[in-house]
């Protein structure tokens, strides 16, 4: 399964796409599939601080309930709102539609602390 290879990805599956001083964060296609049928997703609240690899939320499936890491530090400055009516957008979009959240970053050197497509496609063929 070929990763976009714009994006970075934390090794708890989640991915994040710069844009300057923001990221858009979201879960990969490898974990969506693995949840199987998502049916719920719970985020922070707009103007929380998150820090890089802490727990920010849990995303509910028919088969699981698994937490949700941030893989980049910042704050919260939108989250998806239209998850809240259909979680399944994660598992039609989960690159697109399907994003979670939207962060002001808070040290862009962090970004060093992720995994590019290659890297990331190899974890999860282990």
């Amino acid at each position: 399964m070929a990763q976009p290879e714009q994006l970075l990805y934390s090794k708890e599956h989640e991915w994040v796409r710069i844009e300057g001083d923001h990221a858009v964060v979201g879960i990969t296609e490898y974990a969506q599939h693995s949840l199987g049928d998502i049916v719920y997703v719970e985020l922070p609240k707009v103007g929380t601080h998150v820090r890089q690899f802490t727990n920010i939320g849990v995303v509910e499936s028919v088969k699981a309930v698994s937490d949700l890491f941030t893989p980049i530090s910042g704050e919260v400055v939108q989250i998806n709102d239209a998850l809240e009516t259909d979680p399944a957008a994660v598992n039609r979009d989960p690159y697109g539609d399907g994003w979670f959240l939207r962060l002001k970053l808070a040290d862009t050197s962090e970004q060093k602390n992720l995994l590019n497509a290659r890297d990331y496609e190899k974890l999860v063929a282990e």
